[in-house]
């Protein structure tokens, strides 16, 4: 590539530039350069890979950012630090990493998008009209999705749609509305010279279904509901024979029960096997150990101190109390309910997505409650060394730094990975984007709210329900109770998937959730079903405060309205460009 001679100091708009518009000593006459590429198919596609691999390098705490979203929220916690207990107290500054992190990462994924799409015309003499429409089609998706992003987030973005040169002036911020305009236009424009499947590829690359389920999320968001219902059927039905739910497998049978009985696991969807085989992918990020700087170390962040982890993440008491018992019904209402044994009779999903107290958790018998000085070393059994669990000192009950909610994620951990889990380890699960689960919701809501309620909104929740072996919804519900039974729904088989921050927005209930109190149980003390009040009509229980202190400890939170539905955007961005515009609020 060229040599760079100046530095260019600013960051994200001035990003896009850097890739094609610096000054130039000399022209690389043996390789790829800025000025001419890509010159041929092979550095085109080259070019895309290039992009799709910019999507991956967006992390907070060594975790792709995917995974954090939901730690910021009513459902998950993360140990309390600057960078996250801010997001969730209304106390964010313009130079919180988090927060302006993925503006700055988002353009400089398009910056790699313009590489290759600016000079890609030159090309269509060497390709074929399909090779030539795939790549285009491909490199306008990741830049849909990454404008998409940038919209959720911040609100109204600078919406560029070539590279910049350093002599141009840097653009100030679009309405958001224009770039969603921009956005749906782009995916109707590309979504069907996409193949229906890239399987081969992992479904690493873009498809014709993740290119209509695309324009349906960017829809529902937008509460263009008829339009969602339009794309995400579209995608339904080109996914017929290529995309499924993948059953849970046997270990489901060890939910409702204690550690002695087995360990819950869910690798077959979120693990390496489910990114392997499961039919339920639709696009996915990948990661990989061979290429630099391509992996993460989500695991570590995740498991327990036992596990070789630092519990960094985990579901609130809030999400625990949220999982319906096994007849359909909330814990506040149903007759399988015990509160002397809250985690029996309960969705699975309780069990196949966390991990709480009397549960195995990566081999281990998880207690955070001090009592529990010895727990159960599952190892042996599992390794094959021995036919009984060792006995080992309980630190997940007694580290300062054991996790901070009582709760853990079970989902999008890999049990494989725990003989290299660990302070400078390196992992390359790869995490889906787009599943097919997210799918049928985004069409279900998209019919609830644009009321046009048919017997396929009852189908399409069911079959997330079924695979649980959770029972139907009852028929002739009122859109009112449907609307809670799909937040329910997206709330729990969504949970830790990065959708529950944008979900609580689009639905005007930040200013609900996010006001007050949420609940942790760090020392996993019991409680009383009567900490409860009720579940409102999003799904969310409501505590009765005098009770539930008694049993958990809390973090206030505080959600500002007109401030805290986007985040800011960065000091630097600021200083470096006089057009752009701050957020309300910051």
């Amino acid at each position: 590539m060229i040599k760079h001679t100046k530095r260019i100091l600013g960051i994200s708009m001035l990003c896009t530039a850097l890739l094609a518009s610096c000054d130039l000593d000399r022209m690389n006459l043996n390789g790829p350069n800025t000025e001419n590429f890509p010159a041929d198919a092979k550095e085109a596609e080259l070019g895309v890979l290039g992009a799709y691999k910019a999507l991956t390098l967006l992390d907070a705490a060594s975790t792709p950012l995917w995974h954090v979203m939901d730690n910021i929220t009513d459902i998950g916690f993360a140990r309390p630090g600057n960078n996250y207990t801010s997001s969730i107290t209304s106390s964010l500054t313009i130079d919180n990493a988090l927060a302006t992190k993925p503006w700055s990462a988002h353009y400089k994924t398009i910056a790699r998008v313009h590489l290759v799409l600016d000079n890609l015309d030159k090309l269509k003499v060497q390709m074929s009209d399909e090779a030539y429409n795939k790549i285009d089609a491909e490199l306008r998706f990741i830049r849909a999705y990454c404008y998409s992003q940038l919209t959720e987030l911040y609100g109204d973005a600078a919406l560029v749609t070539k590279t910049l040169r350093l002599t141009d002036e840097l653009p100030g911020r679009t309405e958001k509305a224009k770039v969603v305009d921009f956005i749906l236009t782009e995916l109707t424009a590309i979504a069907d010279k996409l193949p229906v499947s890239q399987k081969t590829t992992g479904n690493v690359r873009a498809s014709s279904v993740a290119a209509y389920m695309l324009k349906a999320r960017v829809a529902l968001n937008n509460a263009r509901f008829e339009e969602a219902a339009t794309a995400s059927k579209k995608a339904i039905e080109l996914a017929n024979g290529v995309h499924e739910l993948t059953p849970f497998d046997a270990s489901i049978d060890f939910v409702n029960k204690g550690h002695a009985d087995g360990e819950p696991q869910n690798a077959n969807i979120f693990g390496h096997a489910g990114y392997k085989d499961s039919k339920e992918w639709i696009w996915v990020a990948e990661y990989n150990k061979a290429i630099s700087g391509n992996v993460h170390n989500q695991t570590y962040y995740m498991a327990s101190r036992l596990g070789k982890g630092v519990c960094y993440w985990g579901p609130t008491q809030n999400f625990i109390d949220s999982f319906q018992a096994l007849d359909g019904k909330f814990i506040t209402e149903s007759p399988l309910y015990d509160e002397t044994k809250p985690f029996e009779n309960r969705d699975p999903r309780l069990d196949m997505y966390c991990a709480r107290p009397g549960a195995r958790y990566f081999g281990f018998q998880f207690e955070p409650n001090s009592k529990f000085s010895k727990v159960n070393n599952y190892w042996p059994v599992i390794n094959g060394t021995g036919t009984k669990p060792s006995s080992q000192t309980n630190t997940d009950a007694t580290n300062a730094y054991r996790s901070f909610s009582g709760y853990l994620w079970r989902k999008h951990a890999d049990l494989t990975e725990y003989a290299t889990t660990s302070v400078s380890g390196e992992s390359d699960l790869n995490v889906g984007i787009f599943r097919y689960a997210e799918l049928l919701l985004i069409y279900a809501e998209a019919k609830i709210e644009s009321n046009s309620i048919d017997q396929s909104v009852y189908d399409a929740i069911n079959q997330i329900r079924n695979r649980a072996k959770m029972p139907n919804l009852p028929q002739g519900l009122s859109q009112a109770q449907l609307r809670q039974a799909l937040r329910y729904e997206r709330k729990v088989e969504l949970a830790d998937d990065g959708f529950r921050w944008h979900d609580i927005r689009r639905w005007g209930i930040a200013k609900d959730v996010m006001n007050g109190y949420i609940y942790l149980n760090r020392s996993a003390n019991s409680w009383t079903k009567n900490a409860i009040q009720r579940f409102d009509e999003s799904a969310n229980p409501v505590y009765n405060h005098s009770v539930a202190v008694k049993s958990f400890g809390t973090q206030e939170v505080k959600f500002q309205e007109n401030k805290d539905e986007y985040w800011p955007i960065s000091k630097d961005d600021l200083d470096t460009n006089p057009n752009m515009t701050q957020n309300p609020g910051y």
